[in-house]
């Protein structure tokens, strides 16, 4: 305990993309006593930059879509830059709030989005680096939305009753300077390694990527299969598309991808009993939790254990009833083997190091089946058989 007293917190049961406020940072002395069970060997491993903690705020999204972008830069021989995650957040803030208004409020307003945010917000706003934005002007060295994301939405809110029964030309100016107070005020302009640069010829000259080579990938037998599709979403605020391919081909593309040395932005449901931040272990067990005897719960994450078999019926059926929700975003980047040779992915997370693995995760691949929401890659990554039916 290195002479202080830890105190343990938080056990990650239920936790949405838009409801993360849960999420403060991670504490030394986290881990399980059970990690020796498992006996892990890299079969890819993709470089990807430090983990970081999104603290108290629901912004996973931007943390592994911006991780993803710097891995990007990696994989293009770039430089890695720590790339502003709170940037990308306030302007999602700014164009959610349009559309809630014009929406009349059917819409849901809070600290969750999507993974394909960054790259539209890149495409419209560019990026900026975390030393110039960090997004913490309001008294705390994390970031803790709470606050904020209430006075904004008690602003729109009363923007929409519409008091003067017509809207102002004042109200996006407001909201703005919310912003500005709590996360900074707009990078318009700022200097870097000393040269002046606006947001767009910053993403220009040190990120470089282009954004239509970016697709979101998701499997539901509700829609036509390799067509694209909107996931409903709470959090898919801007009605994003993604191409619909079958549950196996998410496979294949995850892994065709690794081979080729891209990482992958990974929606999904975490709120399983058998998703373990503290052990850094998720599978899906043969038995469900509440049919396992107090031992069999005890011993879940002590070793390798045999796996339920996933159908695509298993999977749409968790969608349709709620039980696969929309909860958190991490990025894949790498694939490693257990002691018996069965594959795992290796992923990234934002909750900071405190779990066994210093912040990552190892995830089989029918826990990826079954409760992938949807992933972001570049489009050279899938396969080109997939490519073709997509029609890409």
């Amino acid at each position: 305990m290195k002479n202080s007293i830890v105190l343990s917190f938080f056990l990650f049961l239920s936790l949405g993309l838009s409801a993360q406020v849960d999420l403060i940072e991670s504490l030394d002395g986290n881990k399980s006593e059970l990690e020796e069970g498992f006996e892990f060997s890299p079969i890819i491993d993709l470089e990807a930059t430090p983990v970081k903690s999104q603290g108290a705020s629901g912004t996973c999204w931007s943390y592994c879509s911006n991780s993803f972008l710097e891995s990007e830069m990696i994989r293009m021989g770039k430089e890695p830059i720590d790339l502003a995650e709170m940037y990308t957040v306030r302007n999602v803030y700014e164009e959610k709030a349009d559309r809630y208004v014009r929406m009349h409020g059917y819409l849901n307003y809070g600290q969750g989005g999507a993974l394909p945010d960054v790259i539209d917000m890149y495409r419209k706003y560019g990026m900026v680096p975390y030393e110039v934005y960090t997004g913490l002007q309001y008294g705390t060295d994390i970031n803790r939305h709470g606050e904020m994301e209430s006075m904004l939405k008690g602003m729109l809110d009363a923007v929409i009753e519409n008091p003067n029964k017509q809207l102002s030309t004042a109200w996006k100016a407001a909201i703005s300077s919310v912003l500005d107070v709590y996360l900074g005020a707009f990078p318009s302009k700022f200097e870097y390694k000393g040269n002046s640069y606006t947001p767009q010829t910053f993403a220009e000259t040190f990120v470089g990527i282009n954004p239509d080579d970016y697709v979101q990938i998701t499997s539901w037998s509700h829609q036509p299969y390799y067509q694209p599709m909107v996931i409903m979403v709470p959090d898919n605020w801007n009605y994003g598309l993604s191409y619909n391919v079958q549950m196996e081909d998410m496979i294949t593309i995850i892994d065709n991808a690794l081979k080729k040395g891209y990482t992958v932005s990974w929606a999904a449901d975490v709120s399983e009993k058998y998703f373990s931040w503290r052990n850094g272990i998720a599978y899906v067990p043969v038995k469900e939790v509440k049919d396992m005897s107090e031992d069999e719960v005890a011993t879940m994450f002590s070793g390798p254990r045999e796996e339920m078999t996933i159908t695509a019926e298993m999977r749409q059926a968790g969608y349709d009833n709620f039980t696969t929700t929309d909860d958190h975003g991490m990025q894949i980047v790498g694939l490693i083997k257990d002691q018996n040779g069965k594959e795992w992915y290796k992923i990234k997370n934002s909750w900071g190091t405190g779990n066994n693995y210093e912040g990552y995760l190892y995830v089989s691949k029918n826990y990826v089946r079954y409760k992938t929401i949807s992933f972001l890659l570049h489009q050279e990554a899938i396969p080109a058989g997939i490519r073709n039916r997509l029609k890409m």
